[in-house]
């Protein structure tokens, strides 16, 4: 039996596909791409989402894409859950497969077609993998008021990252702006948000109120560009920050080996 830890990595060496939703996503990754993925990303990526079933978190993930591991990058705009996201202006050079996609600041950013209260007020996380610094911006965004009640903001300043969930006042201004590192926002009550970055997960006072029905973007938000690049990204209802990044940071870095 195969025992499977939080923020551990099975190690397989031959390719047997063990998860039917993995499968899938890895076929519909080769088609995109026109050929096969190298044995032990399609290991990572199975250990990924057996994984995150094994922690019970896998369910409240609606909409997710790894923006890494596909050789092209209309393979790694293929959903791993939900719907694909709409893709403006990204071209194959912004796309690598180790690191992810790159955002230029300017006129580039995805949809994720995911609308912000398409899940409960009060159970909803947002996680990214950022793999390289960012500089200002909004790396993940709803709503194109800042002060519009319900929305939900990921955005960097040159060292902080500044978080909203469901809210339009209660901005936090938190959490070391670093690369190669989980961020994520999660809501599980009325009253608290959490954010967790560098591995650390802090709870912050917030008020929730009705979200928005504008759709979840990423390098955009409030009529401005941010410039990241993102390896991953999960939008979706309640779970564990602290498991969701052990698995996206597992996976990255397996990714990251895996590639010649």
């Amino acid at each position: 039996m195969t025992i499977y830890v939080p923020g551990k990595v099975t190690l397989r060496q031959t390719w047997q596909p063990m998860d039917p939703d993995a499968a899938a996503y890895i076929t519909a990754v080769e088609t995109a791409d026109g050929q096969a993925l190298e044995e032990k990303v399609k290991i990572a990526i199975d250990n990924f989402v057996l994984g995150c079933k094994a922690d019970g978190i896998w369910n409240a993930i609606k909409a997710s894409c790894i923006l890494a591991g596909a050789r092209t990058l209309a393979g790694a705009l293929v959903p791993l859950v939900g719907t694909a996201p709409t893709n403006y202006n990204f071209v194959a050079g912004d796309y690598n497969r180790e690191t992810g996609l790159k955002g230029n600041g300017s006129n580039k950013y995805l949809d994720s077609n995911r609308a912000n209260n398409a899940d409960p007020q009060d159970s909803n996380h947002n996680a990214l993998y950022v793999s390289e610094t960012v500089s200002a911006g909004r790396i993940l965004n709803s709503g194109e008021n800042n002060v519009e009640a319900g929305t939900n903001t990921i955005a960097a300043s040159s060292s902080k990252f500044n978080i909203r969930n469901r809210t339009s006042s209660a901005v936090v201004a938190i959490g070391d702006n670093i690369s190669n590192s989980f961020v994520s926002v999660g809501r599980s009550a009325s009253t608290a948000i959490q954010f967790r970055s560098g591995g650390i997960t802090t709870t912050h006072t917030s008020a929730s109120q009705a979200p928005t029905s504008e759709p979840i973007t990423l390098y955009y938000g409030d009529g401005g560009y941010a410039n990241p690049r993102i390896a991953f990204y999960s939008i979706g209802e309640s779970l564990d920050l602290t498991l969701l990044d052990a698995r996206v940071t597992d996976l990255i870095n397996a990714i990251g080996v895996a590639i010649p």
